[in-house]
């Protein structure tokens, strides 16, 4: 665990000083879950309970967008790799970085917003994250997306 020792701390960098930040002591959280319908609600759950610990309840747009696109993510580690999942926050300079890595190897693939009741998941993920991606995590993969905190122009939207 990171301890601060006297002295104050040096102003951040001016790039990022307009971007609300979590307090300190926060900024990340790991939490794994077991291969059960009710473990997307659980992670659900959880993003918002910890978005609204790191003083980002005023940001209803980014708790929502969160939330959505982490029961894609969890909905899919269910359904593709039917392991347990393990769902990671991080926050930090105006950037919240939401991971779901499971046991499978298939990567996710965009399809087009049909009419069909299923396989919207990452047609969601690419519309509304400023950027996502999958690696390989030895036997598994971690799928993840970035969404913008600030209230900034241009801030979390994709950039041209």
């Amino acid at each position: 665990m990171l301890q601060l020792s006297g002295g104050s701390l040096p102003d951040p960098d001016s790039r990022y000083g307009a971007f609300p930040q979590p307090p300190l002591g926060a900024g990340h959280l790991s939490v794994e879950y077991d291969p059960r319908p009710s473990a997307v609600r659980e992670a659900r759950a959880e993003v918002r309970r910890q978005l609204e610990g790191w003083g980002l309840a005023d940001r209803e747009e980014v708790l929502d967008a969160a939330e959505l696109l982490v029961s894609e993510l969890a909905t899919n580690a269910l359904l593709h790799s039917a392991s347990r999942f393990r769902l990671t926050l991080t926050a930090a300079h105006g950037v919240l970085r939401c991971e779901v890595a499971d046991s499978g190897r298939r990567t996710p693939q965009v399809l087009a917003a049909g009419a069909s009741e299923s396989g919207r998941g990452m047609f969601l993920v690419d519309a509304l994250a400023l950027r996502w991606g999958c690696h390989q995590d030895g036997p598994g993969k971690t799928v993840w997306f970035e969404l913008g905190t600030c209230g900034s122009d241009g801030c979390g939207r994709r950039q041209p």
